[in-house]
Formats: C-alpha cells, structure tokens, sequence
C-alpha cells in the first residue's frame, strides 16, 4: 500500500503542478492568454495524468482488496515487481490513451472567438472552439472515457463489496470499526472523484453548463486528489 501511495502523491503533484501556477500567474493580469500550443500541452500533460490516477487509484484498491479478504497470498502475489509493473502499467495507459486523444483533436479545425470559458485547458471547453465535424472524436473519447473511469469505478465498487464483507465477518470488534471508518471515508472520496470525472466526461456537453462544469472541475482537481491517499487498512 505504501508503495502505491508514494506513487500517487508524486502523481498528485505533477497533476496540481500542471494547473495552478499559470491559473494563479493569470490572476492578476487583465489579459489572461495562453499560447495554442501552451494549451495543447496543458490538456495532454492534464489528460495522462488525470487518466494515470484514475487507473492507479483501481490498482491501490486491488491492493487493499488481497490485503484484507487474501492475506494469506499477498505477500506472494504483491511481489515489488508486481508493483513496479502495475504502476508502470498506470502510467504508460495514461499517457497512450492521452496520446490518442490529442492526436485526433490536432486533426479538427478551431475557429471561433478563441476564448476559454475555464479555468484550464479542459476537454469540454476547447471542444466549444472547434468549427469541423466532433463526431467521430467525440465517440472516441467516450470510450476512452470509460475505459479510464467507469470500468475503474465499477471495479471499485465490486472490490468493496468484497471487502465490507471480509470486515463483517471480522471477529475483533475494534478492528472491524477502524476499518470501516477508514474504508468508508476513502469510498466516499474515490466516489466523488471517480463520479464527477463520469459526470463531466461521459454525460452529454449539452446536458449540463460550462458553470457546472467548473464545479466538477474544483472536485477532481482540488477536492479529491489530495485526499483519495487514505491511509493503510490492516485488519
């Protein structure tokens, strides 16, 4: 779990690292601009890291998942290499998947007014810029959306139900409360993130505002990721 969590805070990081800086240097500039290729850079190095925490975030719980209901084969199935390989797996998935995604996008055609109703580079707002045909792109990123959020999710969820009930059946009374506190504060936190990604990347641009957008955006980015590290679960 430590090992995870070492990765995941210098992931975290690079991810804030990405944002802040030229949101606060623009702050109190009264022309707020970025370069095309700046913001193309921003929304790729964005992308594959958002993408690498969300994967990364499935393999911290397939840890804790053989830590409480396999104990007894963890130690041989979470090798270092193990970890190493999975981890590097999370990184390399990011980045290709982010890959594709610019790649398409560096085919369409912007046009417009050229201004970023955000306060980043994101996905939704650069997709209001574009004059050519989105369809194809848009089927594109959907899966690639879901690959990267609903499927971590929906293993998220079935990996706690297992591990509820290996806690349940815990014979030490103290032990299960400690647990349970700790897991059900982690869940709530990973739901939130894993739920605002879902509802801001898989949900129609047309069912939901740029504003609302912006709320989302707070969640994933400042909310949940210095908080999704939880703390190490033994019982």
């Amino acid at each position: 779990m430590y090992f995870f969590l070492g990765k995941l805070s210098f992931l975290v990081i690079c991810y804030t690292t990405n944002i802040f800086p030229c949101m606060l240097a623009s702050f109190p500039a009264e022309a707020k601009s970025i370069s095309f290729n700046g913001c193309m850079a921003q929304f790729c190095l964005f992308g594959s890291l958002g993408g690498t925490e969300c994967l990364l975030l499935s393999m911290m719980l397939y840890d804790r998942y053989l830590a409480i209901c396999n104990p007894l084969r963890y130690a041989a199935v979470m090798s270092r290499g193990m970890c190493l390989c999975l981890a590097a797996a999370s990184w390399i998935s990011g980045f290709v998947i982010a890959l594709v995604t610019i790649l398409f996008m560096s085919s369409l055609t912007f046009c417009g007014p050229n201004e970023i109703d955000h306060f980043f580079c994101d996905f939704t707002s650069l997709l209001k810029l574009v004059c050519s045909d989105t369809y194809l792109f848009e089927k594109v990123s959907f899966f690639l959306s879901s690959t990267l959020t609903l499927v971590p999710f929906l293993l998220t969820m079935v990996s706690y139900i297992y591990i509820l009930s290996a806690i349940l059946n815990c014979p030490s009374t103290a032990r299960s409360q400690k647990a349970i506190s700790t897991c059900s504060s982690h869940l709530i936190v990973v739901t939130t993130f894993y739920g605002t990604l879902i509802a801001m990347y898989m949900v129609p641009a047309a069912d939901h505002s740029l504003n609302l957008n912006k709320v989302f955006s707070i969640f994933y980015t400042m909310v949940t990721p210095p908080h999704t590290h939880g703390e190490s679960l033994h019982i």
